[in-house]
């Protein structure tokens, strides 16, 4: 997961970048940018403590959410916080060279996903 990832399409860019683990943090940060140049931005890290390991996320550097790590393999981590209206589920895998994100949860009361699939940048 640490490294630069990135992609480009009809709907903009998006990337997100991780440093390594060092200390019991990942730290992180997301950014997406419409054609328009309207911008999204969230600082991410995802750390261990005593309860356990969190991802924990700050949209637009706004206030923390934190979700508990419930499931985890080579190549794949769920995160989860059941009191969240959206996200309440986020998981992230890795497929060969690419990186992929989702994000699930409801909002407005409907059910809503968001993915991401990135390829390593330079």
């Amino acid at each position: 997961m640490a490294g630069h990832w990135g992609a480009k399409d009809e709907a903009g860019t998006s990337e997100e970048g991780w440093f390594s683990p060092r200390g019991g943090v990942m730290v992180g940060v997301h950014r997406d940018v419409s054609p328009g140049g309207e911008a999204f931005f969230e600082y991410l890290r995802i750390e261990v403590r005593p309860e356990g390991v969190f991802y924990v996320a700050s949209p637009m550097g706004r206030g923390e959410t934190a979700f508990r790590l419930v499931e985890s393999s080579v190549g794949r981590a769920v995160f989860e916080n059941l009191r969240h209206d959206f996200p309440r589920r986020i998981t992230y895998w890795r497929e060969g060279d690419a990186l992929y994100a989702r994000a699930e949860g409801v909002e407005k009361g409907k059910a809503r996903s968001e993915e991401w699939a990135w390829q390593r940048m330079p």
